[in-house]
C-alpha cells in the first residue's frame, strides 16, 4: 500500500482562504444564491482583477487560463457532442475603487456541442475603473451557444467598459447573446460585436441598458448573413435620463439566398437625455430579406395616464414603463 501525504504551508492555507473570501464577495454582489453556484454540476470561473479565485470544470469542458499584468487570457473549449446541462457561471470583477481589468477570451464550441453561460461583471465600488473584454468565439456546425452578460456597477459612474467580440457561426449552429446593464451607473460603455452567419445558422443579439446622470452609451452590433438560409436579429432597448447620451448603430447584411434578418431598436428619452439610432440594412441577393424598425421618444402618454389613474405618481409611472421596456 502506498500512502501519499500532501503538505501545504500556512501561507498557502491563508491564500486559499483569501481567495474564497474574495470569490464570495464578488458572487454576493451578483445576488445569486451561493448554493446554486456551489452545485458540483455547475462549472464556474471567478476572476478578481488578474487572479482566478475560484474555478470548477466538467468533463468535456476545458479551461486554460494565463495570468496577465492587468487581467487574464482564457481559452474555453467544449468538446464535440458534449451538452452541459446547467448554465456555466463566469464572474469577472474588481472590489477596489480603482484599477484596470483586461479579459481576453478564446471560446470554441465544437460540432454538435451545447452550452449556456451566465456571466457577471461586478464592480460594486468603482470610482475609476476600466474593464476591457476582447472575445473570439467560434461555434461549430450544429452547435448551440448562449451567453447572458449582466453588469453590476457602483452608483458613482466612475467606470469605463469596452466589450468587443468577433463571432463565427458554422452551418446550422445557433448563437444567442444578451447584454444587460441595469444596476448601478453605466459610466461609459462601448459595445462592439460582429457576427458572421453561415448556412442555416441563427444569431440573436440583445442589449438592455439604462443610463442616468452623464452616462455615455454606444452600441455597435453587426451581423453578416453569408450562408443560405442564415437568420439574424439585432435588438436594443435603451433608456436615458438626466444628461445621459446613447448612440445605437445596428447593421445587418444579407448576401445569400433565403437569408432573413430584422433590426429592432427602441429608446426612451427623459429629461435632457439624447438618443440616436442608426439601423443599417444591406441586401445583396434577390432572395434575401431584412426588415428594421426604430422608435425613439418619451414614454407613451396613454400608458402614463393609465398607471397614474391607478394611484402611481408620474415619476413612479415613468419608472415602471422604463422597467417594462428593459425587462
Amino acid at each position: 500500500m502506498i500512502i501519499k501525504i500532501f503538505l501545504i504551508t500556512i501561507d498557502e492555507v491563508n491564500a486559499m482562504a483569501e481567495d474564497s473570501k474574495t470569490s464570495n464577495a464578488l458572487l454576493n454582489a451578483t445576488g445569486i444564491p451561493l448554493h446554486t453556484i456551489d452545485d458540483p454540476e455547475v462549472a464556474r470561473l471567478v476572476v478578481h482583477h488578474n487572479t482566478v479565485v475560484a474555478s470548477h470544470m466538467l468533463p468535456g469542458l476545458h479551461l486554460n487560463v494565463k495570468q496577465l499584468k492587468q487581467g487574464i487570457q482564457a481559452e474555453i473549449i467544449l468538446e464535440q457532442g458534449i451538452e452541459i446541462k446547467k448554465p456555466v457561471h463566469l464572474c469577472f470583477g474588481m472590489l477596489p475603487e480603482t484599477g484596470i481589468q483586461k479579459i481576453d477570451l478564446d471560446v470554441r464550441i465544437k460540432k454538435q456541442a451545447k452550452v449556456a453561460i451566465l456571466a457577471h461583471c461586478v464592480f460594486p465600488n468603482a470610482v475609476s475603473i476600466e474593464h476591457i473584454m476582447n472575445a473570439e468565439i467560434h461555434v461549430g456546425e450544429g452547435a448551440e451557444y448562449s451567453y447572458f452578460e449582466r453588469h453590476i456597477h457602483s452608483p458613482h459612474g466612475g467606470i469605463k467598459v469596452y466589450p468587443t467580440a468577433v463571432i463565427e457561426l458554422e452551418p446550422r449552429s445557433r448563437f444567442k447573446t444578451e447584454f444587460e446593464l441595469l444596476k448601478g451607473r453605466v459610466g461609459e460603455i462601448l459595445v462592439d460585436y460582429q457576427t458572421t452567419c453561415r448556412e442555416k445558422s441563427v444569431m440573436e443579439m440583445m442589449a438592455r441598458i439604462s443610463g442616468i446622470g452623464n452616462d455615455k452609451i454606444k452600441i455597435k452590433e453587426t451581423g453578416y448573413l453569408v450562408g443560405k438560409g442564415a437568420r439574424g436579429v439585432l435588438t436594443s432597448r435603451i433608456a436615458v435620463r438626466n444628461q445621459a447620451i446613447a448612440e445605437v448603430y445596428n447593421k445587418l447584411r444579407a448576401s445569400a439566398s433565403h437569408a432573413r434578418g430584422h433590426v429592432d431598436c427602441k429608446e426612451i428619452v427623459q429629461d435632457q437625455g439624447i438618443a440616436t439610432a442608426i439601423p443599417i440594412v444591406e441586401v445583396n441577393h434577390p432572395k434575401a430579406h431584412i426588415t428594421h424598425e426604430a422608435a425613439i421618444g418619451s414614454v407613451d402618454n396613454k400608458q402614463l395616464e393609465t398607471l397614474m389613474s391607478r394611484g402611481l405618481s408620474e415619476d413612479e409611472a415613468v419608472e415602471l414603463i422604463i422597467q417594462g421596456l428593459l425587462s
